[in-house]
C-alpha cells in the first residue's frame, strides 16, 4: 500500500500518478480527511493522558496530606472513560484507513510512458526473426490434437473448459520445460529454489495485492478460507511476511507451481487451446532488494527471463508497459511476448515488475540498512516463464511440414535426447 506520509506530504504528485494510470483519485480525499480526523483524535488523547498523569499525582499528594480525594478521583474516572472512548475511535479510524489504502493502486514510475491502455505500451526491443514457412503453419491446437499430446475434450469432461490434459510427449515437454527453467535460474542466475504451498490465506493474498481488488478472479476454498494461488508470487513473497530479513540483499528465490485463475469474463478465440486457461504451470522469480538497487535488479530480472526464451531459440519482444496497463501493485513492468505464427500474434509469457515498497508495506517485510535502520524492502517478481503460451510458441515455431515438431536443442537433454515429437511419440 502507499505510505500515508507520502499521500499527506505529496498529495498533488499522488493524485497525478493515479490519474496517469486511470485510477479513481477520489479515495485520496477520503484518506486525507480520515487521516486528519485520526491525528486530531491522537492529539486529544495524548493531552488527556498527560492530564490524567497530572491528576494521578494530585491524588497521591492529597492522600499524603490526608485530604479528601473524591472530587479528583471523579475527574480521574471521567478522563479514563474519555480516553477509552477516543482509543476506540482511533482503532476504528485505523481500520477504515487501512481498508481505503488497500484499494488504492501503486503509483507508476516516472520512466513509464503515459497512456490509458495496452496501445500506449512501448516496444523496448525485438529479439530474433519471425520464421518464414514454405507451407501454411498450423495452430497449436491442430498440432497438439494430431500429435496426440493434449486431450482438450477429456480435460473439459473431467473438469471444465479452460483446463488441460497433457498426454505422453506433451506431458514430457511440460516436465522438461519446468526442469530446464529451474536449472537455469538456480545454476546460472543465482536464485535459490523453494517449493511453496499452492493454497494461501487471505492475509497472504492481501499482502501481494490480489485481495481485495481481484477477489473474483481467484479460486477460493470457503470451508478453510484459503485461496488457490494465481501465481507463485503470492506464497514466495509471503515467505518473509512480518519479518526483518537479516541476510544480505538481494534475496533471489525461484519456484515452480501450478497457478489457478478464473479469468472472469474471458471469451472469444483465446478460450480455445492454451492461450487462456484456468490452471497452468509457471516458474516464478522473486527478489527482495534494497530500495537503492531495485531498478537495477529489475533489469537483471528481465534479462533472466529473456535468457529462457533465447536458449529455446524463440523470437520475442520486450514491452515497457504504460501507466494505464500496469498491474494494481506494480510501479514499473516489462512484458515479454513470444511470436506465435499459428496465431499470427504475440503472446505474453512473462511480466517482470518492480513493486517498490508497495507489497512490503502490506506484508510488513523489512530489512536493516547500512546504518542499522529498519526499512521496508522493495519486492520484484517475474515469470521465468509461464508454460502454456511457451508451449504454443514451441509447437507453432518448430512445426514441420509433415506435422511433427522439432524439440529445441536446449530441451533435448531433458527428454532423453529426443529431437522430435511425432504422432508415434518422441524420436
Amino acid at each position: 500500500m502507499l505510505d500515508i506520509k507520502r499521500i499527506r506530504e505529496n498529495t498533488d504528485a499522488v493524485r497525478q500518478g493515479l490519474t496517469n494510470r486511470g485510477a479513481d483519485v477520489s479515495a485520496i480525499d477520503k484518506v486525507l480527511e480520515l487521516d486528519k480526523q485520526r491525528r486530531a483524535l491522537l492529539t486529544e488523547v495524548d493531552a488527556l493522558k498527560n492530564q490524567r498523569n497530572t491528576v494521578s499525582k494530585q491524588i497521591g499528594q492529597l492522600k499524603k496530606a490526608g485530604e479528601d480525594t473524591s472530587a479528583v478521583q471523579t475527574e480521574m474516572r471521567r478522563l479514563g472513560d474519555r480516553i477509552t472512548e477516543i482509543d476506540q475511535q482511533v482503532r476504528d479510524a485505523d481500520t477504515r484507513l487501512e481498508c481505503l489504502l488497500l484499494r488504492i493502486p501503486n503509483l507508476p514510475h516516472a520512466s513509464l510512458p503515459i497512456g490509458p491502455d495496452k496501445y500506449s505500451n512501448q516496444v523496448a526491443r525485438v529479439c530474433g526473426e519471425q520464421r518464414k514457412f514454405d507451407f501454411k503453419p498450423k495452430s497449436h491446437v491442430e498440432l497438439a490434437e494430431s500429435l496426440g499430446i493434449i486431450d482438450f475434450a477429456r480435460a473439459t469432461r473431467m473438469s471444465a473448459s479452460g483446463f488441460i490434459l497433457f498426454v505422453g510427449a506433451g506431458a514430457r515437454l511440460q516436465r522438461a520445460l519446468i526442469s530446464f527453467m529451474l536449472d537455469m535460474h538456480i545454476k546460472e542466475h543465482g536464485y535459490t529454489e523453494v517449493w511453496p504451498p499452492v493454497l494461501c490465506n487471505p492475509a497472504a493474498m492481501t499482502g501481494t495485492g490480489q485481495l481485495p481488488k481481484m477477489a473474483e478472479d481467484m479460486y477460493r476454498v470457503p470451508a478453510d478460507d484459503l485461496y488457490l494461488v494465481p501465481t507463485a508470487e503470492v506464497p514466495v513473497t509471503n515467505i518473509y511476511r512480518e519479518e526483518i530479513i537479516e541476510k544480505p540483499l538481494p534475496v533471489c528465490l525461484t519456484a515452480y507451481t501450478s497457478c489457478f485463475r478464473r479469468e472472469a469474463g474471458a471469451a472469444g478465440k483465446e478460450t480455445r487451446g492454451l492461450i487462456r486457461v484456468h490452471q497452468f504451470d509457471k516458474v516464478e522469480m522473486v527478489k527482495f532488494t534494497d530500495p537503492s538497487t531495485s531498478y537495477d535488479e529489475l533489469e537483471k530480472l528481465v534479462t533472466n527471463a529473456e535468457d529462457v526464451l533465447t536458449r529455446l531459440g524463440l523470437t520475442y519482444r520486450v514491452l515497457l508497459l504504460c501507466s494505464g496497463d500496469i498491474s494494481f501493485a506494480a510501479a514499473k513492468c516489462y512484458d515479454l511476448e513470444l511470436w506465435a505464427p499459428g496465431q499470427n500474434d504475440w503472446l505474453e509469457v512473462s511480466s517482470c515488475s518492480n513493486f517498490e515498497d508497495f507489497q512490503a508495506r502490506r506484508s510488513n517485510i523489512r530489512f536493516r540498512d547500512k546504518d542499522g535502520k529498519v526499512r521496508f524492502v522493495h519486492t520484484l517478481n517475474g515469470s521465468g516463464v509461464a508454460l502454456p503460451r511457451l508451449v504454443v510458441a514451441i509447437l507453432e515455431n518448430y512445426q514441420q511440414a509433415d506435422g511433427s515438431v522439432l524439440i529445441p536443442e536446449a530441451l533435448s537433454p531433458y527428454m532423453d535426447g529426443a529431437r522430435m515429437i511425432t504422432a508415434e511419440g518422441l524420436k
